[in-house]
C-alpha cells in the first residue's frame, strides 16, 4: 500500500460531478467558485466513467451534484461540508480513500 504523507501535501482537487440543467449543481458550483476551491468538473452525460462513479457513490442513482475529495464521496453536499472535508484531507486528518 501507499505510505501516508506526514506533511500536508498539495491541496487536493474537488472532483465535481454534474449534468446540464441541474439547478443544485449550479448553486453548489457558484458557492465553490466564490470560495475559490480547486475544482475539476465531470459532466456525467459526457463521461460514462463519471456517471459510474456517481452511481457507486449514490447507491445506484445518478444524483448530482456529487463531489469527490481524495476518494471521499459526498452526494449533494452543502458547500460547508465540501470545505470541511477538503480541509481535513489537506491537513492529513482524513486519509485519502483509494
Amino acid at each position: 500500500g501507499e505510505v501516508a504523507q506526514e506533511a500536508a501535501g498539495p491541496t487536493p482537487v474537488v472532483d465535481f460531478y454534474w449534468r446540464p440543467g441541474c439547478p443544485f449543481c449550479m448553486m453548489l458550483r457558484r458557492a465553490m467558485k466564490k470560495r475559490n476551491l480547486p475544482v475539476e468538473y465531470h459532466n456525467i452525460w459526457d463521461d460514462p466513467d463519471a456517471a459510474a462513479t456517481v452511481r457507486a457513490a449514490a447507491g445506484g442513482s445518478e444524483t448530482v451534484p456529487t463531489v469527490g475529495i481524495a476518494g471521499h464521496m459526498l452526494v449533494n453536499p452543502p458547500v460547508r461540508l465540501v470545505e470541511e472535508i477538503l480541509a481535513k484531507v489537506a491537513s492529513g486528518e482524513l486519509a485519502p480513500r483509494t
